[in-house]
């Protein structure tokens, strides 16, 4: 792997999880996510003495190098690629696009890709916020995080909204879609396991599905909808007054609505009921499902136990984190 440049500006953003309310939240109903700084995106900048401007997107193995005029040349044109249409959309709102700068763009990221963990979305962010930096500008959370969204649409089709908004803000939202996100704080300290189940899940393709069964069926799906949305408010209020236990009770009930609505595994079943069996307060799974993460709410005395549990039922990595 090659070492990164030195001396270049630095953007970075974190993962995500959405503790309740995932595809709910693309018809109208609201969504609490937090932001996972566990597991980070980076971008470094470094001018080059080429007239160049190009991406390493050292995780994935791809250089994009874009010509003045926004094209990639590695994946088509940057309508083509998320992170190509990312970097253009930065460079156009700096005046930047048709006068590209000689940079070099080194990005890392710890976070699991096609999980629920909102990889694209912080990619996205991290370089559109080093970009920024390195033109001597600084943007705003609201306007970085419509920029992600539009290369959301190329990862995920019909996005909900919410990864581009956690990842922007980087704190815990309630989140409607359309609606200005309400930053919240927990009145108690909660600890959640990220599992990943090993099984990579495009979320653009469990969003799609939905879709077609909403449209066939609209009346049974809106129903569910609306009660993942009663749900998220039990969430977001257990988690206001602290109440771990209610909180726990909540990811169980929201995760039987999403196995109703198709978009669980038997991996992500098998770990979420290790993690129950093994003292967590609750577990669901986390994002578009059909593989990706599933999250368990634990007590810290219990942590460890529900961890090495999760490892030996088959967990690809365990991430803790802390809200």
């Amino acid at each position: 792997m090659e070492s990164l440049p030195e001396n270049g500006k630095v953007g970075t953003a974190p993962g995500k999880i959405i503790l309740a309310g995932e595809h709910a939240v693309v018809y109208g109903r609201p969504a609490v996510a937090v932001p996972v700084w566990d597991a980070v995106a980076t971008a470094v900048i470094s001018v080059q003495s080429s007239a160049s401007f190009t991406m390493h997107a050292h995780d994935i193995q791809q250089v994009i190098n874009i010509s003045d005029g926004g094209k990639a040349d590695k994946s088509g044109n940057s309508e083509d690629n998320p992170l190509a249409l990312a970097a253009r959309l930065a460079l156009t709102e700096l005046d930047l696009a048709y006068a590209l700068p000689s940079w070099r763009i080194d990005i890392h990221s710890t976070i699991p890709i096609a999980s629920g963990l909102g990889s694209g979305a912080a990619v996205s962010a991290a370089l559109i916020r080093a970009i920024f930096l390195q033109a001597g500008q600084t943007i705003d959370d609201a306007t970085l995080s419509a920029l992600i969204y539009e290369s959301e649409k190329l990862h995920h089709g019909t996005p909900s909204g919410i990864d581009n908004t956690v990842v922007a803000y980087g704190k815990p939202v309630w989140y409607i879609k359309g609606n200005q996100p309400i930053p919240f704080q927990s009145k108690a300290s909660l600890s959640i396991l990220i599992g990943d189940s090993g099984v990579a899940a495009p979320t653009k393709e469990s969003v799609g599905d939905v879709r077609l069964a909403w449209q066939r069926d609209p009346a049974h799906y809106e129903h569910l909808f609306d009660q993942i949305g009663e749900i998220v408010a039990k969430v977001r209020q257990a988690i206001q007054v602290g109440n771990v236990e209610q909180l726990g009770g909540l990811f169980n009930q929201n995760q039987l609505l999403l196995e109703e609505l198709q978009v669980s595994h038997p991996k992500l079943e098998q770990l979420i009921r290790t993690a129950r069996e093994a003292g967590a307060l609750g577990a669901k799974l986390s994002g578009g499902g059909r593989g990706g993460n599933m999250i368990a709410l634990v007590e810290p005395t219990a942590e460890e136990r529900v961890k090495e549990a999760l490892l030996k039922a088959g967990a690809k990595r365990v991430i803790s984190t802390c809200i």
